[in-house]
């Protein structure tokens, strides 16, 4: 079965793009789509990769800038929300059995579908939950991806009533002892603009509201004891000093600097030891950069575009032309 994208009026899902299952860890399905530009010669291929309860059609606005500019988009939905499989009865749970389920779907997309049905040379553009996942693999990206983009990569939890250091023992507590997959706290349901932490554009805030009131299934509400567990494992291991200078994928990574869900002294502790990674400070965005208002989007935005080459896509895009043709 080819699944649906979802469009709503003010969110228009970009042409010319097909969409699939692939089967990830467990024979679970996961939702992809491949974005083609109108372009005739591509200048590559964007592997992007959402943050938690996201979904493809949220990024239909940055998706079709891309496209524009002459590069192809490939992402998916990671396991567990958007539209690929849930595990719970309760789908609005976020839930994983291990953070390296992440990875091995990721691993699969670029060997089953991005290799073999999209154009060379390859980027990423990660935010947030996937930036921690992106960084979790990269030190095993080198041979696959040119350059690595990464938005208010996810390396601490802020904006809670209790710290980091104690959400992370009680989800180690939950889920050790049987209760992995509860929440810690409570399903409050959509947040009102005014006491949302992600963004200042309430025209983006109110569309991505308008998505999921629309298909509700796309959405999420907290995320389990076992989730939190798994990735506040995965934080420590990545932003371990050994790991980071494994890394040799060249990185930007652009921080938000009003960021109250991922700590911004945090995402400047993790640049101090990531010696591929330049650090792109954007002073008073919130944490989804790709959702905020133009004046902070658009320099995120011109980064992402001086990083990601169009004349090397061009040359290397037309060589892989002329190998098809012959």
């Amino acid at each position: 079965m080819t699944p649906s994208l979802h469009a709503t009026p003010d969110n228009p899902i970009p042409g010319n793009h097909k969409t699939g299952y692939f089967q990830g860890v467990g024979n679970r399905n996961i939702r992809y789509a491949i974005f083609k530009s109108e372009s005739t010669i591509a200048k590559g291929t964007v592997v992007l990769l959402q943050g938690r309860n996201e979904s493809i059609e949220k990024y239909a606005e940055t998706i079709g800038e891309l496209t524009a500019r002459g590069l192809w988009v490939a992402t998916f939905d990671w396991r567990g929300q958007g539209g690929s499989d849930r595990f719970l009865k309760n789908p609005r749970r976020g839930h994983v059995r291990r953070f390296r389920d992440y990875e091995r779907d990721l691993s699969t997309f670029l060997e089953q579908i991005v290799l073999p049905d999209t154009r060379l040379p390859f980027f990423m553009l990660a935010h947030s939950m996937g930036a921690l996942i992106a960084l979790s693999q990269a030190p095993l990206l080198a041979s696959r991806i040119e350059r690595l983009a990464i938005c208010a990569p996810f390396v601490a939890l802020g904006g809670q009533k209790i710290g980091h250091g104690m959400i992370g023992f009680l989800a180690a507590l939950f889920s050790l002892c049987g209760l992995g997959s509860l929440p810690l706290m409570r399903d409050r349901g959509s947040l009102p603009f005014s006491q949302n932490l992600l963004t200042s554009d309430a025209k983006r805030f109110s569309r991505n509201r308008r998505l999921t009131d629309a298909h509700p299934e796309l959405a999420l509400g907290p995320p389990t004891a076992r989730w939190l567990h798994e990735t506040f494992k995965a934080i420590r291991r990545v932003s371990s000093p050994e790991h980071l200078t494994r890394i040799r994928v060249p990185t930007i990574l652009l921080a938000p600097t009003m960021d109250s869900l991922v700590p911004h002294l945090a995402v400047e502790a993790l640049a101090r030891n990531f010696r591929a990674c330049h650090m792109i400070p954007i002073d008073g965005a919130r944490h989804e950069l790709l959702q905020e208002a133009d004046h902070y989007r658009a320099q995120a935005i011109a980064a992402i575009e001086a990083f990601i080459p169009g004349s090397e896509g061009e040359s290397l895009g037309a060589t892989q032309d002329a190998k098809a043709s012959n």
